[in-house]
């Protein structure tokens, strides 16, 4: 009986690189630039890559490359290869500890740091990397491969579910809130003095007991309102269990940064819609005030997200314990 013949794939790294860049920059002259080939070389790739392949992966108009319905399958595919390869390669840098952490703004910036001193805590020579945007933005770089494993408010969607794990982690509410004696609330006959002593029981929407205001979904509507930009996690909660029951409402300005939200509301421009560790602080102090809105409920739920072919390193593992009991 003859052995079998293991036959050794034609398709080269090389050539996988090539495809993932011109499907990312979308076209072959801003791939030659990223990895440093010249189009000629980067055009030859692709034409082997596709007569290995025997399907066209892009349509050729003019000089410009249009996606065909192959390309998405064999890009995820390549993807994985890619990082499968990176990960043998480098190998020896998950090994000696090293992490891609990717995070969506609220938790990069105020859940984040208390985890990552007990990360240091446990392994004191830790190598973290750290990648803060908007929660879509994070998801597509964890699909790019780019981060081992992200931390995001909004519920992930990845262009390919099936290579992408999400796993939901902890609870979160967002709170509408304003200044205090905002000139937005007094224009609607509700007002609240600095001073403790002052007879705010007079206000019949003001509750004293819970140091908050309470609206009706009419009355918010009404009222000038600041949220994070679309793409962010707050903003796909606010779009879902908020806006979406009052059509009316006056948007006055999309913003990218909660701490700008923050300080704005501050200044009295329009009230704010973030989570509530944004603005703690501001809250003890009394600078601001939480608004109630009745028959809304602005509760959310926190993802972990990461790539199925992503190496899951003991530094990986060490990590998902402590958010896991954090």
């Amino acid at each position: 009986m003859k052995k079998a013949v293991q036959t050794l794939p034609k398709i080269t790294l090389k050539q996988l690189a090539v495809f993932v860049s011109i499907y990312q920059t979308g076209s072959t002259s801003r791939a030659s630039e990223q990895l440093h080939l010249s189009q000629s070389a980067v055009s030859s790739a692709l034409t082997e890559l596709e007569s290995r392949l025997q399907m066209p992966l892009f349509e050729r108009v003019g000089r410009r490359l249009n996606q065909h319905p192959n390309a998405h399958p064999v890009y995820i595919q390549a993807q994985a290869i890619l990082g499968q390869s990176l990960t043998l390669e480098h190998y020896h840098k998950h090994h000696a500890e090293q992490i891609h952490i990717g995070a969506s703004t609220t938790i990069g910036n105020y859940v984040l740091p208390p985890l990552l001193a007990k990360l240091y805590g446990v392994l004191p020579d830790a190598n973290v990397d750290m990648y803060i945007a908007n929660t879509q933005e994070v998801v597509s770089e964890v699909e790019r491969l780019n981060i081992d494993i992200a931390l995001v408010e909004g519920k992930p969607r990845p262009l390919d579910t099936k290579v992408i794990e999400q796993r939901a982690w902890r609870t979160d509410t967002l709170m509408i809130f304003a200044k205090r004696n905002s000139k937005w609330l007094d224009s609607i006959g509700i007002h609240i003095e600095s001073n403790i002593e002052s007879n705010i029981d007079d206000y019949d929407d003001y509750d004293d007991g819970a140091d908050c205001y309470r609206l009706s979904i009419a009355q918010l509507a009404t009222l000038p309102l600041l949220v994070r930009e679309a793409g962010s996690g707050t903003r796909q909660i606010i779009d879902e269990q908020l806006l979406q029951h009052m059509p009316d409402a006056e948007v006055i300005m999309a913003i990218q940064q909660s701490e700008a939200i923050k300080h704005m509301v501050s200044a009295d421009i329009g009230l704010g819609c973030l989570s509530q560790h944004v603005i703690d602080a501001e809250l003890a102090s009394g600078e601001l005030v939480q608004v109630k809105v009745a028959g809304i409920d602005l509760a959310r739920t926190w993802w972990l997200v990461w790539h199925k072919a992503r190496h899951q390193s003991p530094i990986w593992q060490t990590f998902i314990d402590i958010i896991q009991a954090g």
